[in-house]
């Protein structure tokens, strides 16, 4: 992929909604992978397409070979025959490549069987017309080839996961070369740095307590959403389970504690270890394991990915397929038996795949959503029963 100025400047204006958006230097990887991934599904592997191909390479065949070899009509058959064995391996492993989304191959996979019906009925049309049964064979040989193929059984894993066509390395070079020859990026995040030494706050402002709290599982989340003034517009407190940001952390658990209805929000990457993140808050004696505070679980979630349709940019790994293996008990009675097979492949999903623009709205939505709790609008589902204080949301966008 080559990358010229005015798309690299249309990249941040766009991610940062015209400079009015912090983001991160991996949402930014997200955003270049979905403008590299490969275009030209739309443009050859469709019907329309093939049909045209087949038109106009059997038109210009049949005048070639009517002219340099006027006596040797089967040339014409072995020409189509082999132009379409090309047209279907083309497609067939474009339909089993990772480069393309879930959603994709879905569809070439369908074209590759609509495919094998046409040639199926232009063979038996065919040899009702002129009796060609050497025409007829090629075609029903060709139209269950493609048939088949189109229903052949795909690995559930590299179905379910995706490549990246970049790599992180190739963006820190476009970035490096951005800045030596403009300026830096001013809404780009550095990386979440802080200091171990604590805030001094007075006594007023620690006398003050949040009534909600955003737990996030990785301290970039965390930095995003806290540059982005989140906790200030919604009135909440946000931190990272590893204690982002340090210098006001102690002091910011202390408030919260105090506040017998907080609400805490946990968000994650749909991993293993993310979706460990509200066990956590509930149990661990660092967070809420003797407080009365009510956690909702707002994604992302197997479950969620799997209702998106391949909307989703799935990734998989060795790691998190070992990962998953190990969830405790509690963690797995909570989650069927299709989630937990999608988690045993390795797949997972990260947040930072998100545009800054949409993670704050699906944000914005999933805590707008809580406050009718126990009500027959909420959109929260209640997790361990009626005395549990654990929900999750049912959808992530």
């Amino acid at each position: 992929m080559t990358i010229t100025d005015p798309m690299f400047a249309k990249a941040i204006a766009d991610i940062s909604v015209n400079d009015t958006l912090f983001f991160t230097p991996k949402q930014l990887f997200y955003l270049f992978e979905k403008r590299a991934k490969p275009t030209e599904y739309y443009g050859i592997y469709t019907i329309p397409s093939y049909l045209i191909i087949n038109i106009f390479l059997g038109f210009f065949l049949s005048i070639w070979i009517s002219i340099l070899f006027p006596e040797w009509s089967i040339a014409f058959f072995v020409l189509m025959f082999a132009s379409n064995v090309l047209l279907i391996k083309a497609i067939f492993n474009a339909s089993r490549s990772t480069k393309y989304s879930y959603q994709k191959r879905q569809k070439l996979a369908k074209t590759l069987q609509v495919w094998g019906v046409i040639i199926l009925v232009a063979g038996i049309g065919w040899n009702l017309l002129s009796s060609s049964f050497s025409f007829f064979l090629a075609s029903s040989i060709l139209g269950m080839a493609s048939i088949y193929l189109g229903n052949f059984k795909i690995d559930k894993k590299p179905t379910d996961s995706q490549e990246f066509t970049i790599d992180l390395n190739l963006l820190q070079y476009w970035i490096n070369k951005w800045t030596e020859i403009n300026s830096s990026i001013a809404k780009m995040l550095p990386p979440s740095r802080d200091t171990n030494q604590n805030a001094t706050v007075s006594p007023d402002v620690s006398a003050y307590s949040f009534d909600r709290l955003v737990v996030c599982d990785s301290p970039e989340i965390a930095q995003f959403l806290i540059a982005n003034n989140f906790h200030f517009e919604n009135n909440c407190a946000v931190l990272s389970i590893t204690g982002y940001p340090q210098s006001i952390f102690d002091t910011t658990m202390e408030m919260l504690r105090r506040n017998p209805d907080l609400k805490v929000y946990a968000l994650h990457d749909c991993t293993p270890k993310g979706i460990g993140l509200v066990n956590h808050l509930r149990t661990s004696p660092n967070w809420f394991a003797d407080h009365s505070a009510i956690i909702i679980d707002i994604g992302l979630l197997p479950k969620q990915i799997l209702a998106g349709g391949g909307s989703m940019f799935v990734l998989s790994s060795e790691q998190n397929a070992r990962d998953a293996k190990q969830l405790s008990s509690a963690i797995r009675q909570d989650l069927s038996a299709e989630e937990l097979e999608w988690l045993e492949l390795g797949n997972y999903v990260e947040l930072e795949s998100f545009s800054p623009q949409k993670m704050i709205q699906i944000l914005n939505r999933g805590i707008a959503g809580s406050r009718d709790i126990g009500s027959d609008d909420s959109t929260l589902i209640l997790l361990g029963g009626t005395e549990s204080s654990i929900y999750v949301v049912d959808s992530f966008g």
